[in-house]
């Protein structure tokens, strides 16, 4: 098994997906995710049909497997007013055409790991959707155990938007994701409901911080004269080897 970090350096490029691609494809999707794809999933990213990916591929393998995927990245175009983000967007003067990149699947194969391979295929990723006029946005679910996956993502200036309770159903069991937003072309909304509810309980407690301030400052004023008497502090005096303590209260 060739080693990507044991002496070899490989060259990697970047390339649509092909045809040819389908058999790795399906191998890695199976090693990497606990998630099993449809075989018509598999076939519709390798013939363009609604997906675009891109794969990478080590031209210096030395076992002469030149042009065998060793990570990928699939996505697809939805309308922004049909995501789960659209109430997150910032629109122009036609909301209807307004479309929005989601990332499907983002794959590096183990031995390649840690080359910074999936962090070019994100940069595709946003390339391609900031060169869209009216795409606001590349959007994608991370499901919430796998803390590396969020890690990075955060590294990428991806926003953790929204935590969707029970999205992922796997093996008899449900899991929870995150959603991970990383806005392009002004697409990011100037208030999202996060920030409006921040921005809220914020406002309320300096409201709540001054109205108390206030109160206690009527009530030290409403307090009887005397019982506003200071007492000096305690006066120590050697005299005799005697301890002599004189304590005043003014008025």
């Amino acid at each position: 098994m060739l080693d990507a970090r044991a002496g070899h350096r490989p060259t990697i490029v970047y390339r649509p997906i092909r045809p040819s691609d389908l058999e790795v494809l399906e191998q890695i999707h199976a090693a990497l995710f606990p998630i099993r794809y449809e075989r018509e999933f598999f076939f519709n990213v390798v013939n363009g049909h609604g997906i675009i990916s891109w794969a990478a591929v080590d031209i210096s393998r030395p076992d002469g497997q030149n042009d065998e995927l060793i990570g990928f990245v699939t996505m697809r175009i939805i309308p922004a007013k049909e995501s789960e983000i659209d109430d997150l967007l910032r629109y122009g003067a036609s909301r209807k055409d307004q479309i929005l990149v989601y990332v499907l699947t983002l794959g590096v194969v183990e031995r390649y790991r840690n080359l910074g391979i999936a962090t070019s295929l994100v940069r595709e990723v946003i390339k391609y959707a900031s060169s869209i006029p009216n795409c606001r946005a590349v959007y994608l679910h991370v499901i919430a155990y796998n803390q590396p996956a969020i890690n990075f993502y955060k590294k990428m200036l991806f926003k953790l938007v929204r935590r969707l309770p029970k999205f992922y159903y796997i093996q008899g069991q449900h899991y929870d994701s995150y959603l991970f937003v990383y806005y392009v072309n002004s697409g990011q909304s100037p208030f999202s409901p996060l920030e409006i509810m921040a921005a809220v309980a914020a406002y309320f407690r300096g409201f709540f911080r001054m109205l108390s301030a206030k109160l206690w400052r009527n009530g030290q004023k409403n307090l009887p004269r005397w019982s506003k008497c200071k007492e000096t502090s305690t006066l120590l005096v050697t005299q005799n080897k005697r301890i002599l303590r004189s304590e005043n209260a003014i008025c």
